[in-house]
């Protein structure tokens, strides 16, 4: 029972943070083509995808949008013919922007609020892996204040500072009996507040290509004084902790983009994500109360982590732009670190949308991406939950734009 209890312990809502909860929606034009954008300047979205690229857009507006994020998740258990899938829950990642200063001069100033990590994972409470996760509720909103700088006509530079805001709530069955004959309950829920930075650099060359480079710095997040609230027998109830600490670094992700012209009107986009998840060698926790539960150091050893994105926008006429794009992740968690909250895998994607507007000032964008995260067996190195995990995600979005 000790063991099962340290393993829940030990996995805590913080693997919520990896790539397969890493909701890359920041932008709707921008997931339409494969979530590619730093070597483009299409939008106001680019306070996120390359500050440096925010002086050159043609016009100053405000935009806000919103996505539907679907999963589900299939288990088989090894050795059983039974599959096991998540409940239905919609997580509603949102973003919104605003570039500001004249467009003539070289110095503009940008705002961006989103959430480039969220989720919602929830299991029948007494599925297979009960004593593992039951649910998982996550969001983090990153603030981002933006200056951009056109040190030529050719060349801009641009940096925006992160403040980052994060809720976690993680719950699971723990192996003691209550006096109702149902099993006891865990819930781990936390608040983190954290800094980081985003900074990129954008050029247009002779040749008519545009290229962007970025880098988002990693967030360490932070949870102090969160609550551990254990639903056990009152006899036992006073061994077990109710408060916790634990950090996590949230990696660094470095981003070379391309822009390709072939016409007035078309627009290809191609971004190469590299994201610094060896970072993430272990995920530690400090505990008030260790007559139960000692603290812990659970190893990960995540290793760096890639993703291939390709995007094409075509302005088929003055109001409206057709869109599609295609991508490959890597997935970052290695082999034994599977976990329920975060079946992840290599995972293709594929995006389409488009966008129109009616007058020249007013625009509605609309994206659809469909992710498949490839088939996973895995055995836990903790836990021991042997199985197969499949994941597909279906993620409708809409944003307004107002151009001033």
């Amino acid at each position: 029972m000790k063991r099962i209890l340290l393993s829940f312990l030990t996995i805590m809502p913080f693997v919520g943070f990896s790539q397969s909860f890493q909701v890359n929606l920041q932008g709707h034009k921008q997931i339409a083509m494969g979530g590619a954008g730093t070597g483009v300047a299409l939008d106001e979205a680019s306070v996120f995808f390359n500050p440096g690229a925010v002086s050159f857009l043609k016009q100053n507006g405000v935009q806000g949008g919103i996505s539907a994020l679907y999963l589900k998740t299939g288990f088989r258990e090894t050795g059983s013919n039974i599959t096991e899938y998540n409940k239905d829950r919609i997580a509603p990642p949102f973003q919104a922007y605003a570039v500001f200063g004249n467009p003539a001069n070289r110095l503009r100033f940008g705002i961006g609020v989103y959430t480039p990590f969220g989720g919602a994972m929830h299991y029948d409470e007494n599925w297979t892996g009960k004593y593992t996760v039951t649910s998982l509720d996550l969001q983090a909103v990153y603030i981002q204040p933006t200056l951009s700088l056109k040190l030529t006509d050719q060349i801009g530079i641009g940096a925006g500072l992160v403040y980052a805001l994060g809720k976690v709530d993680l719950q699971r069955a723990v192996p003691l009996t209550l006096s109702t004959g149902q099993s006891g309950t865990a819930q781990l829920k936390g608040d983190t507040k954290d800094f980081g930075w985003n900074a990129g650099i954008y050029v247009k060359t002779l040749s008519g290509v545009s290229i962007g480079i970025t880098h988002r710095s990693q967030v360490t997040a932070n949870v102090k004084d969160g609550d551990a609230i254990f639903v056990v027998p009152a006899s036992v109830a006073s061994t077990f902790p109710t408060k916790f600490t634990a950090s996590l670094p949230l990696p660094a992700t470095t981003t070379l983009g391309l822009g390709f012209y072939p016409s007035e009107k078309t627009t290809i986009a191609v971004d190469a994500n590299w994201v610094h998840w060896h970072k993430y060698e272990e995920l530690a926790f400090d505990y008030d109360n260790n007559t139960r539960i000692p603290d812990t150091k659970s190893p990960r050893n995540y290793h760096d982590a890639g993703v291939i994105r390709v995007g094409i926008q075509n302005l088929t006429t003055t109001k409206l732009a057709l869109r599609a794009g295609v991508a490959y992740a890597f997935t970052p968690v290695g082999k034994g670190y599977v976990t329920p909250e975060v079946p992840d895998a290599n995972r293709v994607l594929l995006s389409a949308g488009l966008g129109y507007m009616p007058t020249s000032r007013f625009g509605i964008d609309l994206s659809f991406l469909y992710e498949n995260v490839l088939s996973r067996t895995e055995k836990n190195i903790e836990t021991n939950l042997d199985g197969t995990f499949k994941t597909v995600a279906y993620i409708p979005g809409i944003s307004l734009s107002y151009k001033f």
